[in-house]
């Protein structure tokens, strides 16, 4: 793709249509501005509303041909129909060419989020096993994020849990080491990853380099698909030194044996057939869509995970799946063979786009029988038992919703609830927490974290939350001050009694909120979990039946926004607890850090030493030993 061809142009606007049209009027009249413009070439549009926003991205082989497609109103579905009536202007993006334009599109969707197209909505990156060899002995690791040039990346895993299963057996396997380079070069004796046998001491030297290179290589291989090599290559050693009478070496090859027998065990079919490749399985119930994913990698099940892409109800599952697809591998590797569960359109471009990006040819099968079929049944299945799940969460999520609008006397059930709460330990680390639920459930990735900024007395609670609200609403309001979007709460709960509500609602009132609910959850009497009191404006505080499904909901939500809270406290906390005076001192980095540790023994015996004690240390120079002191000293 050229940039010359990837220019962005704002093609037409049709605000100031003629009186009495309607809206779907205008959305033709504000296409048909740009057909003038418009070149038969390949290319990625947009759709604009009347705000600016992007209501819908599509790729076309030919923009004019595609984009005229929209003007003569004839639209293929309801969908398509209200996105026209929206649409008050066009953004074009022209390509080298339609494969060009299926990546570029499936990057958009992802970026923007257009409400008239199949979104991916869980877009966390998926960890890897990384044998890092820039070290003169590798160590062997999770890993998620950007990739270094000097380490192999085996992968992906479905999970954290899956990587750490499997980590957990090949370090019982292959003895390699998992700590990072700085506490290796620390360690003046062995930790206790070798005490349990999941380590072989490369720190202090107890296993020879030849032999740790050779355990290197094993778990290279296990990883690479040779895990029968490697099997009968321990099952050889072992045999040998039971041969020699040497038991305690036998056992030592047979335990790990048995690790590596643990990894390959969590197998639901024989996937022997497939030494590489991601399996997709779609399944549609009740206007929602499950896209269940196995990855399966090395001739071993890496794990699977479920996806429910955002869709208007009535979209065909192969629309779904070919559009999930595409955002799918937009910033993944991509194996060498995807399994689909049925054909999807476009399907042959999909495929060259996706050779294209791996630099390598990428085959989409849909097989109907054999081995791979019996992968694609598994998926289908677990799909199936997904949505299921979903769908009765769903249902009852909703009507807990409904029940508590009642409760609270709200003018409908509400579709986002924030529930805010604070952590600190005498006012130090002091955190603010924002969670927020959907009739779908909790929405995690709009969880938000708040580190407390201005000054607070320790304890003042009412503080706290005055600034965490304060921040939350006044960026509200500059980013949504008409509230068009999804963005604003139908209610607010807080953690707390009749002060925290009364600061939330001299908040709100300072910043022109007037409708907006709030609620205070304060904990009852000797902090009873199910004497809970809620207060609301100008009523009394109320309580629930002990056994009431709302009091239970209610309850979930405050002690999720407790639990966030508390998490985000203590990563904070212990950030500044391990963290020594010493990080401080301008010019002293890990080097002379742990030289001035090892000669005075604690970071408070470099603050009593003088300039002459300073200068004793290795790579301590009198400049540097003055700056120390000057540092501690004033």
């Amino acid at each position: 793709m050229t940039d010359e061809r990837h220019t962005p142009e704002l093609r037409g606007d049709a605000d100031d249509a003629a009186p009495g049209e309607g809206p779907s009027v205008q959305g033709r009249e504000a296409i048909r501005a740009v057909l003038r413009t418009l070149r038969n070439d390949p290319g990625v549009y947009r759709m604009l509303d009347g705000r600016g926003e992007i209501i819908y991205v599509g790729k076309a082989k030919n923009l004019k041909k595609r984009v005229t497609s929209y003007a003569n109103g004839q639209a293929p579905s309801t969908r398509i129909a209200r996105m026209i009536a929206e649409t008050r202007g066009v953004e074009v993006i022209t390509t080298g060419s339609e494969v060009e334009a299926l990546l570029l599109e499936a990057n958009m969707i992802k970026r923007h989020r257009p409400r008239y197209n199949v979104v991916m909505r869980d877009d966390k990156s998926f960890p890897y096993i990384m044998i890092d060899t820039a070290h003169a002995w590798p160590r062997i690791a999770k890993h998620r994020g950007a990739r270094a040039a000097t380490a192999e990346y085996f992968g992906p895993f479905a999970s954290a849990g899956a990587v750490n299963r499997t980590l957990n057996a090949l370090q019982r396997a292959f003895l390699l080491r998992s700590c990072t380079d700085s506490m290796f070069e620390a360690r003046s004796r062995p930790c206790l990853l070798y005490q349990i046998k999941r380590c072989s001491g490369p720190c202090v030297d107890l296993v020879a380099r030849p032999t740790y290179e050779a355990l290197v290589n094993e778990a290279r291989g296990f990883l690479s698909g040779e895990s029968r090599a490697v099997q009968q290559r321990l099952s050889k050693e072992m045999e040998a030194a039971s041969a020699d009478l040497d038991f305690e070496r036998a056992a030592i090859y047979r335990d790990r044996i048995r690790a590596l027998t643990h990894v390959q065990s969590h197998q639901d079919v024989n996937v022997d057939s497939v030494a590489e490749a991601d399996v997709f399985a779609a399944f549609q119930q009740g206007g929602q869509t499950c896209i269940q994913v196995f990855f399966y990698r090395a001739g071993q099940n890496w794990g699977n995970r479920a996806y429910f892409p955002k869709h208007e109800r009535g979209l065909p599952e192969p629309e779904v799946l070919a559009a999930f697809l595409a955002q799918f591998y937009d910033e993944r590797p991509v194996p060498r063979l995807v399994l689909i569960n049925e054909p999807i359109p476009e399907h042959e471009l999909l495929e060259e786009a996706l050779s294209l990006k791996a630099g390598r040819r990428v085959a989409i099968r849909h097989p109907s029988r054999g081995r791979k079929s019996a992968l694609i049944r598994v998926a289908q299945s677990n799909a199936k038992e997904a949505l299921g799940r979903r769908l009765a969460e769903t249902t009852t999520q909703g009507r807990l919703m409904e029940q508590m609008a009642e409760l609270f006397e709200l003018d409908g059930s509400p579709a986002r609830v924030e529930v805010y709460d604070n952590s600190h330990i005498s006012g130090t680390s002091a955190i603010g927490a924002m969670i927020v639920a959907g009739p779908e459930g909790f929405l995690k990735n709009q969880y938000r974290k708040f580190n407390i900024k201005g000054p607070v007395a320790p304890g003042d609670d009412f503080a706290m939350m005055k600034e965490v609200l304060t921040r939350r609403f006044s960026r509200l309001i500059a980013e949504d001050p008409g509230r068009e979007t999804e963005a604003w709460p139908d209610l607010v709960l807080i953690d707390g009694g009749q002060g925290q509500l009364q600061v939330a609602i001299d908040v709100l009132e300072e910043l022109g909120i007037a409708d907006v609910p709030v609620v205070g959850v304060a904990k009852g009497p000797d902090r009873d979990a199910g004497r809970e009191r809620f207060f609301r404006p100008g009523r009394p505080p109320m309580s629930l039946e002990p056994k009431s499904a709302v009091l239970y909901f209610l309850q979930r939500l405050r002690d999720e926004a407790h639990r966030f809270a508390i998490g985000t406290h203590r990563a904070k906390r212990a950030k500044t607890v391990t963290r020594s005076a010493l990080d401080e001192v301008p010019g002293i980095g890990p080097n002379r850090k742990r030289a001035l540790l090892h000669h005075f023994g604690s970071a408070a015996g470099v603050a009593r030493a003088g300039v002459t004690d300073l200068q004793k240390v290795e790579g301590i120079s009198h400049t540097v030993a003055q700056a120390i002191y000057d540092h501690f000293h004033g």
